[in-house]
């Protein structure tokens, strides 16, 4: 077996790319997820360890003096962090040439060839689902033997094995979490909307829906969900609180779309009712009544939920398969059920004009979500929307993310430029959150928490600085024009 480093590389200042985001960028406020993509095969290599630079603020110093170590080296990287990936791979090879760097990631999964032949100091890279790959690697089995394995051999010729078969026996998955306890300090994970600290984690892969945009499952994870079952997930969660106990104050279920299978959902919550743990999870917004007061009753506190746009004829084009009046209906559900939500919505979709902005801005103040996260549409390559891009013209020449991390558009439309689509992000934010009926749950909150008056006062300092850097960056771009 080799002595294996699983790791996200450093990058930006409070940039978030690593293997749980879901848009690769820094966001408003200090938000990172958990390394679950790294996590999981490190879970089935004995004796690796698992690095997540970003949030534990280790530099690319820090990274070489662990590396050295290591006779195998996998990172996660991302379209907007492949650059400066590929620089931290050629570090650690200049300190220890025979030292093996590849790359796991859904810009690799799809462009393994491109990959490899611009980056010659990346060894592999692993397609798709990549977990058994890296476990083959670690195991030292010969290259051209590895399904899913994309590699450049001794004379610099780059071949490509045959694709690995998605994973369908999730209850043979080991658990993350003692791989997060040994190796992460959760109290560097911060999420606006969940409690700290918190825990991020999947039970299974895979989502149904086609949503044109969405990365994960058009690159990785395929559209038929695949996940462990209640009873094995019930088992884990019992070894979570052995580990944890009281410093985790919520468990976020990060599948796609957890409440997909509703009786399934219901079951692990029942688990999460027996053991007294407070969950939150991803879900659509269309879930009924029933179904949410069941969760709810066996502690369900959050739900993350995609609107998107407000706009009926945008979401039928991306395929959401979400009718707004059933939105509506699903958020009343909510707010009567006493469920806390934070809807997520994307400006730039095609065919974004300034009325359809105006539409989402209009519908997410009318639904009223506890909190809101407003992204830029961003296509990833592999996804419906790159292809749609590139067929269009909507490309701009702008990166998917500014020198310092912050997201930008790279697309543009007839009635829409990308510096239209950057500013109707702030316009949106201060809209929806400079309203009595937004700010009064917020302050009421502050007030019943004292550790949660303490965070929101910095994040709402978080929040007004990453305001003022857009419009800095808006104003440079304009300059440039």
């Amino acid at each position: 077996m080799k002595k294996t480093l699983f790791l996200s590389p450093p990058s930006f200042d409070g940039f978030d790319g690593g293997a749980g985001a879901r848009y690769q960028a820094k966001r408003e406020i200090t938000s990172f997820w958990y390394p679950t993509w790294l996590a999981q095969p490190a879970a089935l290599v004995p004796e690796s360890r698992l690095v997540d630079a970003p949030p534990h603020h280790q530099t690319l110093e820090d990274i070489l003096a662990i590396a050295k170590d290591y006779e195998l080296v996998i990172m996660h990287t991302s379209t907007p962090t492949l650059a400066n990936d590929a620089k931290v791979a050629a570090a650690i090879k200049a300190q220890n040439p025979g030292t093996q760097v590849g790359l796991i990631g859904a810009h690799v999964a799809v462009l393994p060839e491109p990959t490899l032949q611009q980056h010659p100091i990346i060894d592999f890279v692993c397609r798709h689902e990549f977990d058994y790959t890296c476990k083959e690697l670690a195991e030292g089995k010969p290259w051209d033997q590895i399904d899913g394995l994309s590699y450049r051999d001794q004379f610099g010729t780059i071949h490509h094995n045959k694709d690995r078969a998605l994973i369908h026996d999730w209850d043979q998955m080991p658990s993350v979490l003692p791989i997060y306890d040994r190796d992460l300090d959760i109290n560097k994970y911060f999420i606006g909307y969940l409690l700290h600290p918190y825990i991020s984690f999947y039970t299974g892969r895979g989502c149904p829906a086609k949503c044109s945009f969405c990365l994960w499952p058009q690159t990785i994870g395929g559209h038929q969900y695949r996940a462990k079952s209640p009873d094995v997930v019930g088992r884990e969660m019992e070894e979570a609180k052995a580990i944890f106990g009281d410093r985790v104050r919520e468990y976020m279920f990060d599948d796609d779309t957890f409440t997909i299978d509703k009786h399934r959902a219901i079951a692990i919550s029942e688990h999460m009712k027996r053991l007294k743990l407070t969950w939150s999870c991803n879900a659509r917004a269309n879930l009924d009544y029933d179904t949410l007061k069941q969760l709810r009753d066996n502690g369900l506190r959050l739900l993350l939920v995609g609107f998107e746009s407000g706009n009926q004829e945008i979401l039928n084009n991306i395929r959401k398969g979400v009718k707004l009046e059933v939105a509506k209906q699903f958020m009343k559900n909510c707010h009567d059920l006493g469920i806390t939500v934070h809807g997520t919505f994307i400006i730039g979709l095609p065919i974004e004009t300034p009325e359809t902005v105006e539409e989402t801005i209009r519908f997410a103040c009318e639904i009223n979500p506890h909190t809101i996260q407003v992204s830029i549409a961003a296509p990833y390559p592999g996804t419906e929307l790159f292809a749609q891009a590139q067929a269009n013209g909507w490309f701009s020449d702008a990166a998917m993310v500014t020198d310092s991390g912050i997201q930008t558009s790279t697309l543009h439309y007839p009635s829409l430029s990308s510096a239209d689509i950057e500013a109707a992000v702030e316009q949106m934010y201060r809209r929806f959150y400079f309203r009595p009926k937004a700010i009064v749950p917020i302050v009421r909150e502050m007030l019943s928490d004292r550790q949660m008056l303490i965070r929101r006062l910095r994040e709402g300092r978080e929040f007004f600085d990453y305001l003022k850097e857009r419009r800095a960056q808006a104003q440079k771009q304009s300059v440039h024009s």
